[in-house]
Protein backbone atom coordinates (compact mmCIF):
# COMPACT_ATOMS: atom_id res chain seq x y z
CA UNK A 1 0.00 0.00 0.00
CA UNK A 2 2.91 2.33 0.65
CA UNK A 3 4.32 1.82 -2.67
CA UNK A 4 1.18 2.16 -4.08
CA UNK A 5 0.37 5.76 -2.52
CA UNK A 6 4.24 6.89 -3.92
CA UNK A 7 3.40 6.11 -6.96
CA UNK A 8 -0.25 8.06 -6.55
CA UNK A 9 1.59 10.80 -4.81
CA UNK A 10 4.42 11.56 -7.18
CA UNK A 11 1.71 12.25 -10.07
CA UNK A 12 -0.61 14.19 -8.45
CA UNK A 13 3.02 16.04 -7.39
CA UNK A 14 4.52 16.61 -10.57
CA UNK A 15 0.94 17.00 -12.45
CA UNK A 16 0.20 20.04 -9.96
CA UNK A 17 3.97 21.56 -9.71
CA UNK A 18 3.22 21.48 -13.85
CA UNK A 19 0.13 23.75 -13.34
CA UNK A 20 -2.72 21.17 -13.97
CA UNK A 21 -6.00 21.27 -12.67
CA UNK A 22 -7.22 18.35 -10.76
CA UNK A 23 -11.19 18.81 -11.48
CA UNK A 24 -10.02 17.81 -14.72
CA UNK A 25 -9.00 14.45 -14.02
CA UNK A 26 -12.38 13.63 -12.39
CA UNK A 27 -14.26 11.77 -15.44
CA UNK A 28 -16.66 9.68 -13.97
CA UNK A 29 -17.51 8.33 -17.35
CA UNK A 30 -13.97 7.20 -17.87
CA UNK A 31 -13.92 5.59 -14.77
CA UNK A 32 -16.84 3.73 -15.54
CA UNK A 33 -15.30 2.59 -18.92
CA UNK A 34 -11.74 1.40 -17.29
CA UNK A 35 -13.15 -0.22 -13.88
CA UNK A 36 -16.06 -1.52 -15.76
CA UNK A 37 -14.40 -3.49 -18.58
CA UNK A 38 -11.56 -4.24 -16.27
CA UNK A 39 -14.33 -6.12 -14.15
CA UNK A 40 -16.08 -7.66 -17.31
CA UNK A 41 -12.16 -9.01 -18.01
CA UNK A 42 -11.90 -10.78 -14.94
CA UNK A 43 -15.62 -12.27 -14.48
CA UNK A 44 -14.79 -13.89 -18.22
CA UNK A 45 -11.20 -15.12 -17.71
CA UNK A 46 -12.17 -16.44 -14.35
CA UNK A 47 -14.03 -19.78 -14.47
CA UNK A 48 -14.28 -22.03 -11.42
CA UNK A 49 -12.49 -20.61 -8.24
CA UNK A 50 -10.47 -18.67 -9.89
CA UNK A 51 -11.94 -15.44 -8.72
CA UNK A 52 -11.63 -16.25 -5.33
CA UNK A 53 -8.14 -17.54 -5.78
CA UNK A 54 -6.81 -13.79 -7.59
CA UNK A 55 -9.37 -11.85 -4.82
CA UNK A 56 -6.83 -14.30 -2.29
CA UNK A 57 -3.37 -12.88 -3.88
CA UNK A 58 -4.66 -9.55 -4.35
CA UNK A 59 -5.34 -9.75 -0.51
CA UNK A 60 -1.90 -11.51 -0.04
CA UNK A 61 0.11 -8.64 -1.81
CA UNK A 62 -1.64 -6.21 0.82
CA UNK A 63 0.33 -7.78 3.81
CA UNK A 64 4.06 -8.73 3.79
CA UNK A 65 3.86 -12.89 4.45
CA UNK A 66 7.22 -13.44 3.65
CA UNK A 67 8.84 -15.35 6.44
CA UNK A 68 11.87 -13.90 8.50
CA UNK A 69 14.97 -15.26 9.90
CA UNK A 70 13.03 -15.56 13.17
CA UNK A 71 10.39 -17.62 11.70
CA UNK A 72 12.85 -20.30 10.07
CA UNK A 73 14.44 -20.30 13.18
CA UNK A 74 11.04 -21.45 14.69
CA UNK A 75 10.54 -23.84 11.91
CA UNK A 76 13.84 -25.36 12.03
CA UNK A 77 13.25 -26.00 15.77
CA UNK A 78 9.84 -27.37 15.82
CA UNK A 79 10.97 -29.80 13.48
CA UNK A 80 14.11 -30.41 15.31
CA UNK A 81 11.91 -31.36 18.24
CA UNK A 82 9.37 -33.55 16.31
CA UNK A 83 12.09 -35.62 14.76
CA UNK A 84 13.71 -36.06 18.23
CA UNK A 85 10.68 -36.83 19.84
CA UNK A 86 10.71 -39.84 16.94
CA UNK A 87 14.44 -40.69 17.29
CA UNK A 88 13.27 -41.23 20.75
CA UNK A 89 10.48 -42.85 21.16
CA UNK A 90 9.51 -44.37 17.14
CA UNK A 91 7.67 -42.85 14.79
CA UNK A 92 4.71 -43.69 16.40
CA UNK A 93 4.81 -41.23 18.80
CA UNK A 94 4.26 -38.11 16.39
CA UNK A 95 0.98 -39.47 15.81
CA UNK A 96 -1.03 -37.12 18.24
CA UNK A 97 1.15 -34.14 17.12
CA UNK A 98 0.35 -35.36 13.53
CA UNK A 99 -3.30 -35.63 13.73
CA UNK A 100 -4.23 -32.88 15.76
CA UNK A 101 -1.81 -30.08 15.94
CA UNK A 102 -4.18 -27.57 17.68
CA UNK A 103 -3.45 -29.38 21.06
CA UNK A 104 0.37 -30.44 20.48
CA UNK A 105 2.76 -29.02 23.06
CA UNK A 106 5.36 -28.62 20.43
CA UNK A 107 3.46 -26.56 17.99
CA UNK A 108 2.10 -24.54 20.74
CA UNK A 109 5.27 -23.59 21.13
CA UNK A 110 5.34 -22.32 17.50
CA UNK A 111 1.79 -20.56 16.59
CA UNK A 112 3.70 -18.37 13.79
CA UNK A 113 4.07 -21.68 11.60
CA UNK A 114 0.10 -21.63 11.73
CA UNK A 115 -0.24 -18.44 9.78
CA UNK A 116 2.65 -19.08 7.46
CA UNK A 117 0.84 -20.41 4.11
CA UNK A 118 0.07 -24.21 3.64
CA UNK A 119 3.66 -24.81 6.13
CA UNK A 120 1.87 -26.33 9.21
CA UNK A 121 -0.59 -28.32 6.94
CA UNK A 122 2.36 -29.50 4.95
CA UNK A 123 4.46 -30.49 8.05
CA UNK A 124 1.69 -32.58 9.81
CA UNK A 125 0.49 -34.23 5.97
CA UNK A 126 4.52 -35.30 6.05
CA UNK A 127 4.53 -36.39 9.53
CA UNK A 128 1.90 -38.84 8.81
CA UNK A 129 2.78 -40.01 5.88
CA UNK A 130 6.11 -40.84 7.77
CA UNK A 131 3.99 -42.49 10.43
CA UNK A 132 2.24 -44.85 7.55
CA UNK A 133 5.74 -45.99 6.54
CA UNK A 134 6.09 -44.24 3.38
CA UNK A 135 9.15 -44.89 1.71
CA UNK A 136 11.64 -42.15 1.65
CA UNK A 137 11.92 -41.83 -2.50
CA UNK A 138 8.04 -41.98 -2.14
CA UNK A 139 8.21 -39.33 0.50
CA UNK A 140 10.04 -37.11 -1.36
CA UNK A 141 8.19 -37.73 -4.90
CA UNK A 142 4.49 -36.76 -3.00
CA UNK A 143 6.10 -33.56 -1.22
CA UNK A 144 6.99 -32.53 -4.38
CA UNK A 145 4.47 -32.85 -5.94
CA UNK A 146 2.61 -31.11 -3.77
CA UNK A 147 5.04 -28.25 -3.75
CA UNK A 148 4.60 -28.12 -7.40
CA UNK A 149 0.57 -28.20 -7.21
CA UNK A 150 0.98 -25.02 -5.04
CA UNK A 151 3.13 -23.26 -7.48
CA UNK A 152 1.12 -23.68 -10.33
CA UNK A 153 -1.94 -22.68 -8.40
CA UNK A 154 -0.65 -19.49 -7.68
CA UNK A 155 0.62 -18.60 -10.88
CA UNK A 156 -2.61 -19.30 -12.15
CA UNK A 157 -3.72 -16.67 -10.08
CA UNK A 158 -0.83 -14.30 -10.71
CA UNK A 159 -1.03 -15.26 -14.42
CA UNK A 160 -4.47 -13.59 -14.24
CA UNK A 161 -3.55 -10.07 -12.20
CA UNK A 162 -1.46 -9.85 -15.04
CA UNK A 163 -4.04 -10.01 -17.91
CA UNK A 164 -6.51 -7.66 -16.54
CA UNK A 165 -2.98 -5.26 -16.17
CA UNK A 166 -2.28 -6.11 -20.05
CA UNK A 167 -5.77 -5.36 -20.98
CA UNK A 168 -6.14 -1.84 -19.09
CA UNK A 169 -4.15 0.11 -21.44
CA UNK A 170 -6.17 -1.06 -24.48
CA UNK A 171 -9.08 -0.42 -22.75
CA UNK A 172 -8.24 2.98 -21.92
CA UNK A 173 -7.37 3.45 -25.71
CA UNK A 174 -11.22 2.11 -26.36
CA UNK A 175 -12.01 4.97 -23.52
CA UNK A 176 -10.18 7.73 -25.28
CA UNK A 177 -11.60 7.08 -28.56
CA UNK A 178 -14.91 7.20 -27.37
CA UNK A 179 -14.13 10.15 -25.73
CA UNK A 180 -12.68 11.40 -29.29
CA UNK A 181 -16.63 10.68 -30.70
CA UNK A 182 -18.11 13.02 -27.69
CA UNK A 183 -15.95 15.95 -29.24
CA UNK A 184 -16.58 15.45 -32.56
CA UNK A 185 -20.16 15.85 -31.96
CA UNK A 186 -19.38 18.80 -30.38
CA UNK A 187 -17.42 20.51 -33.21
CA UNK A 188 -19.34 23.59 -32.82
CA UNK A 189 -18.73 24.44 -29.08
CA UNK A 190 -16.32 27.15 -28.11
CA UNK A 191 -12.49 25.82 -27.97
CA UNK A 192 -12.90 25.25 -24.46
CA UNK A 193 -15.35 23.03 -24.15
CA UNK A 194 -13.88 21.37 -27.15
CA UNK A 195 -10.32 21.00 -25.17
CA UNK A 196 -12.10 20.15 -22.07
CA UNK A 197 -13.84 16.98 -24.03
CA UNK A 198 -10.10 16.06 -25.38
CA UNK A 199 -8.52 16.07 -22.18
CA UNK A 200 -11.11 13.96 -20.84
CA UNK A 201 -11.17 11.48 -23.43
CA UNK A 202 -7.13 11.20 -22.49
CA UNK A 203 -7.40 10.55 -19.25
CA UNK A 204 -9.23 6.96 -20.08
CA UNK A 205 -5.67 6.43 -21.62
CA UNK A 206 -3.65 7.88 -18.45
CA UNK A 207 -6.27 5.77 -16.41
CA UNK A 208 -5.45 2.85 -18.38
CA UNK A 209 -1.69 3.00 -17.96
CA UNK A 210 -1.51 4.16 -14.39
CA UNK A 211 -3.71 1.34 -13.16
CA UNK A 212 -1.77 -0.88 -15.12
CA UNK A 213 1.82 -0.26 -14.92
CA UNK A 214 1.24 1.63 -11.44
CA UNK A 215 -0.61 -0.95 -9.43
CA UNK A 216 -1.96 -3.99 -10.99
CA UNK A 217 2.08 -5.54 -12.39
CA UNK A 218 3.36 -4.20 -9.41
CA UNK A 219 1.04 -6.43 -7.31
CA UNK A 220 1.15 -9.68 -9.43
CA UNK A 221 4.91 -8.97 -9.00
CA UNK A 222 4.57 -8.89 -5.73
CA UNK A 223 2.82 -11.90 -4.92
CA UNK A 224 4.70 -13.84 -7.24
CA UNK A 225 7.86 -13.08 -5.02
CA UNK A 226 5.57 -13.42 -1.75
CA UNK A 227 4.56 -17.03 -3.36
CA UNK A 228 8.36 -17.98 -3.73
CA UNK A 229 9.14 -17.50 -0.70
CA UNK A 230 6.15 -19.54 0.85
CA UNK A 231 7.26 -22.18 -1.48
CA UNK A 232 10.60 -22.30 -0.49
CA UNK A 233 9.52 -22.29 3.30
CA UNK A 234 7.86 -25.97 2.61
CA UNK A 235 11.05 -26.81 0.53
CA UNK A 236 12.64 -26.53 4.33
CA UNK A 237 9.88 -28.33 5.19
CA UNK A 238 10.22 -30.98 2.55
CA UNK A 239 14.14 -31.17 3.06
CA UNK A 240 14.38 -32.28 6.49
CA UNK A 241 12.13 -34.20 7.42
CA UNK A 242 13.24 -36.33 3.95
CA UNK A 243 16.05 -36.28 5.89
CA UNK A 244 15.20 -37.92 8.80
CA UNK A 245 13.50 -40.21 6.75
CA UNK A 246 16.81 -41.80 4.78
CA UNK A 247 18.11 -42.21 8.82
CA UNK A 248 19.88 -38.79 9.22
CA UNK A 249 20.46 -37.95 12.76
CA UNK A 250 17.87 -34.61 13.74
CA UNK A 251 20.44 -32.32 14.23
CA UNK A 252 21.90 -32.89 10.49
CA UNK A 253 18.37 -33.20 8.97
CA UNK A 254 17.40 -29.62 10.38
CA UNK A 255 20.55 -28.39 8.82
CA UNK A 256 19.35 -29.85 5.02
CA UNK A 257 16.55 -27.56 5.84
CA UNK A 258 18.81 -24.47 6.59
CA UNK A 259 20.62 -25.05 3.57
CA UNK A 260 17.51 -24.76 1.38
CA UNK A 261 17.09 -20.85 2.92
CA UNK A 262 18.19 -18.07 1.21
CA UNK A 263 21.29 -16.58 2.35
CA UNK A 264 20.27 -13.17 3.46
CA UNK A 265 17.16 -14.63 5.52
CA UNK A 266 19.08 -17.82 6.62
CA UNK A 267 20.10 -18.48 10.22
CA UNK A 268 23.61 -18.72 10.56
CA UNK A 269 24.77 -22.22 11.80
CA UNK A 270 26.23 -21.31 15.59
CA UNK A 271 22.66 -19.34 15.35
CA UNK A 272 20.95 -22.50 15.22
CA UNK A 273 23.21 -24.32 16.96
CA UNK A 274 22.52 -22.18 20.08
CA UNK A 275 18.63 -22.31 19.59
CA UNK A 276 18.97 -26.22 19.34
CA UNK A 277 21.16 -25.93 22.97
CA UNK A 278 18.51 -23.96 24.51
CA UNK A 279 15.59 -26.75 23.73
CA UNK A 280 18.34 -29.70 24.98
CA UNK A 281 18.76 -26.96 28.09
Amino acid sequence: MLGILIVFASICGGFAMAGGHFGVLIQPSEFVVIIGAAIGVLLTSSPGLMKKRVMHAIKATLKDAIPKKSDYLDLLKCQYELLMLARRQGVLALEAHANDPGKSDIFKKYPKLAKIGHSQQFLTEALQQVINGVSPDDLESLLDAEIETLKFEGHLATGLVKTIGDALPGIGIVAAVLGIIVTMGHMDAPPAEIGHHVAAALVGTFLGILLCYGVLQPLANNAEFQETHLLRFLAVIKSAIVASARGVAPPTAVEFGRKMIFSDERPSFTELDKALQSIKG
